[in-house]
């Protein structure tokens, strides 16, 4: 025995001349213990349809279906809940300041019911043994929509297949649910994407303004020095409410699972900054802040608007609150280390310079704790079911995808933004802007960088270059476009490894490097 690991096995199909991000993803997923999806569009067309079930070599917290492990204390994108994308803010300095964990020390899932389909397969063409069930609001299943959409068939949009058999649907090296062609997961933070697109879709039609005070559409709001507050300061992280409380430990469960709780709870809350003065990035309560907003100016929910107004329309496996019928599609997110204590969370925090009792201090420990709480939720059924707008989205590498293509360009005849409302959206609103009170000492080059409600590109995560936009989530998962190029592209995992504060995620570098290549936009 020579000791050399297996390849991972990866099915799907790739157009030709695509072929090197198919060897570049089994490279990238070579040593990841969980599965993963990856999908990218060009010029609206499907190139690129891949999946790999993973190794199912977890060092940490392993367990079978139906049980519970670690619970996460880590936020979205790093460690104490409110770091920023690459863990630049928050407790987390660019470079890991912070120190207490990185991204992916999540937690494990509960089993979906344990309502997997054993012995079904799903061959090299994409195509799924079983039937899928229904989508919500009419959207197909996995099994017809999935083929029909993105070409996954023989003689589909997608060209010919390229992948192998990966075997049994259920299963893994640890009695995990391995993903399969039709499964869906946890999105974490690529969620805040979804939202910033139902916000964006009314301010195209002229409901909603980004410089708008927030009290125009939710009065409550005005309270505590927040009556100048705009929309924009939301979407942009500048609004100085990253937690929904000032209790270190954060808003109890039971207050955490009510939506209108935690929506009264920031229309309470003062300011922890003066908003628009300073970003720091809102883990948690940037779902319910713009969410808020697009349920005042639409009459409904931002989990009802994007399933009327976006994934309905395209045919979206993407919701933000997963309908009862699709759970047995749902496969969990597992964690390889362990998440810090509260004592760490803490200790890191000093670390950054904050004085214990400080607002900043408290609300960094409060977030880390609230997300914690929220995250731990997904492994159940009501977590699941819930609207957790900033974190709490589910669905599918493909719809991610399809998504990001109708951002740029049409798809099926579908545009959702025009250019002009895509450009507001990728302008840079806080690269000006310092980190709060003493964690402005924490900035450096890597710092997270905002547009109106995505992230855009940093050397910690880059994305596809200068000029795309995006939003990666805890653990990896990444949504993002480059409107030039016309590319668009889904990424989501199953394993919680990405460590923000060692850079970009080992897994995305080799693939995204070979899309820019086959999409002429040159390697590196």
């Amino acid at each position: 025995m020579s000791g050399r690991r297996p390849a991972p096995v990866v099915t799907g199909t790739v157009r030709p001349g695509w072929e090197g991000v198919r060897d570049a993803f089994a490279r990238g997923q070579a040593e990841d213990p969980g599965g993963a999806q990856l999908a990218v569009r060009h010029g609206g067309r499907t190139v690129v349809d891949l999946w790999t079930p993973g190794t199912g070599r977890f060092g940490y917290g392993a367990v079978p279906d139906g049980g519970t492990g670690a619970r996460g204390a880590a936020g979205a994108h790093g460690a104490c809940g409110a770091a920023g994308a690459g863990g630049a803010c928050g407790a987390a300095g660019a470079g890991g300041a912070c120190g207490a964990a990185g991204a992916g020390g999540a937690y494990v899932a509960e089993s979906a019911g344990g309502a997997t389909r054993a012995g079904s397969t799903y061959g090299a063409d994409g195509t799924a043994g079983a039937g899928g069930a229904a989508a919500a609001n009419g959207v197909p299943g996995a099994a017809t929509g999935h083929a029909r959409r993105t070409g996954a068939e023989a003689g589909g949009d997608a060209g010919t297949g390229t992948g192998t058999r990966s075997g049994s649907a259920t299963g893994s090296a640890t009695g995990g649910q391995a993903l399969r062609v039709d499964s869906v997961g946890v999105l974490m933070s690529v969620s805040k994407a979804l939202v910033a697109v139902c916000a964006h879709l009314l301010i195209e039609r002229g409901v909603l303004d980004p410089d708008d005070p927030v009290a125009r559409h939710w009065p409550e709001f005005a309270a505590a020095g927040k009556a100048e507050t705009t929309v924009a300061d939301l979407l942009a992280h500048r609004a100085g409410l990253p937690a929904y409380t000032d209790d270190p430990a954060g808003l109890p469960e039971a207050l955490l699972l009510d939506p209108a709780a935690r929506v009264r709870a920031l229309a309470a809350m003062s300011p922890v900054w003066d908003p628009g003065k300073a970003f720091l990035y809102h883990a948690h309560t940037y779902g319910d802040l713009v969410g808020e907003v697009v349920r005042r100016v639409s009459g409904e929910s931002v989990g009802r608007f994007f399933a009327r107004e976006v994934a309905g329309p395209l045919g979206l496996d993407l919701w933000i609150g997963l309908p009862e019928r699709e759970e047995h599609r749902f496969v969990p997110q597992r964690a390889v280390r362990p998440d810090p204590t509260p004592g760490q969370v803490a200790q890191a925090v000093e670390r950054a310079g904050l004085v214990p009792d400080d607002r900043l201090a408290t609300s960094l420990r409060a977030s880390s704790a609230e997300l914690g709480r929220a995250t731990a939720s997904f492994g159940t059924r009501r977590g699941r079911a819930a609207e957790f707008p900033a974190a709490g989205g589910i669905g599918d590498a493909r719809s991610l995808a399809r998504l990001y293509a109708a951002l740029v360009g049409r798809v099926d005849g579908v545009r959702l933004l025009s250019a002009a409302t895509v450009d507001r959206a990728r302008t840079p609103r806080t690269d000006h802007l310092p980190q709060p009170g003493a964690l402005h000492r924490l900035d450096g080059p890597d710092r997270s960088r905002f547009g109106l409600g995505f992230e855009l590109p940093r050397p910690g995560a880059p994305l596809l270059g200068e000029g795309s936009f995006g939003h990666a989530g805890a653990g990896g998962r990444l949504g993002m476009a480059h409107p030039e190029s016309g590319l668009a592209v889904g990424y989501v995992c199953t394993a919680m490894a990405w460590e923000p504060s060692a850079g970009p995620d080992p897994r995305w570098m080799p693939w995204t490097d070979a899309v820019r290549k086959a999409a002429g936009l040159g390697g590196g």
